[in-house]
């Protein structure tokens, strides 16, 4: 009989994960290796206009690339959704500068597999940051907006992190529209409204080893997410009536 292991490695074959990156070269050449040991079906790089060796670093390592332009995460990701094998049953998040383990990517797409779960989010608890992986106004952050979802919604979010794994069916439903940072949030508003089995499990969360974060790594960065993050909470709170109707 097939061991735990065995198990969480063969539910990934059915899997993609998707990597926004933006002039992260230096963070993929390692981050791309360790991800094909664990035999994922499709490893898709979302370059958001990189200057840097990106492309070059992705198409070596065997990965897709998929180029999008225009500026913002969730545009990013549009992008890299775009490329999708008609295989994939499951899509995983994980950002490029390896801040987040990508050894726990099975324990986030196990409970899909075996049909326990729709979306699981990997919440990143304060006893498991790694001393500073998460700047003061983050960690400020990471604390309001699931109270704002919690207000507005009644569901009880952790974390608002960007390392998630989601059942295709169920973000092809959700018709995802936000193109910057409200991309995370729109996730976790809409599986509420569809009433998705949800679950989160506590992750490890370190500090960037290269480069610098484009978000925490100047505040003008990070008011800049939390300004679009909120615009997305408001649009969708505002919009939440006509879509309680349309499922009516």
């Amino acid at each position: 009989m097939p061991d735990h292991d065995d198990h969480c490695r063969s539910s990934l074959t059915r899997v993609a994960v998707l990597i926004p990156a933006l002039n992260e070269a230096e963070n993929l050449a390692e981050l791309l290796p360790r991800l094909r040991t664990l035999e994922i079906g499709q490893i898709i790089i979302c370059d958001n206009g990189s200057t840097d060796d990106t492309q070059r670093v992705t198409e070596r390592a065997g990965a897709t690339w998929a180029f999008e332009p225009k500026r913002g995460y969730g545009a990013a990701c549009a992008a890299g959704l775009a490329r999708l094998e008609d295989s994939i049953d499951i899509v995983a998040f994980l950002d490029a500068d390896s801040v987040d383990d990508a050894d726990l990517l099975p324990d986030l797409c196990s409970p899909i597999a075996r049909g326990d779960a729709d979306l699981v989010l990997g919440a990143r608890l304060s006893e498991l940051r790694e001393p500073g992986s998460t700047t003061f106004l983050q960690r400020i952050a990471n604390q309001l907006f699931p109270r704002l979802i919690r207000m507005g919604w009644g569901f009880g979010y952790r974390d608002l992190g960007p390392l998630r794994a989601i059942r295709r069916t169920s973000l092809d439903q959700m018709g995802m529209r936000d193109r910057a940072y409200g991309w995370t949030i729109e996730m976790q508003i809409r599986a509420v409204e569809m009433r998705l089995r949800i679950l989160e499990i506590p992750v490890r969360h370190r500090a960037r080893r290269a480069g610098r974060s484009k978000v925490s790594g100047n505040v003008r960065g990070t008011l800049r997410a939390a300004r679009g993050i909120t615009q997305t909470w408001l649009q969708l709170w505002w919009t939440k009536r006509e879509r309680q109707i349309r499922r009516s």
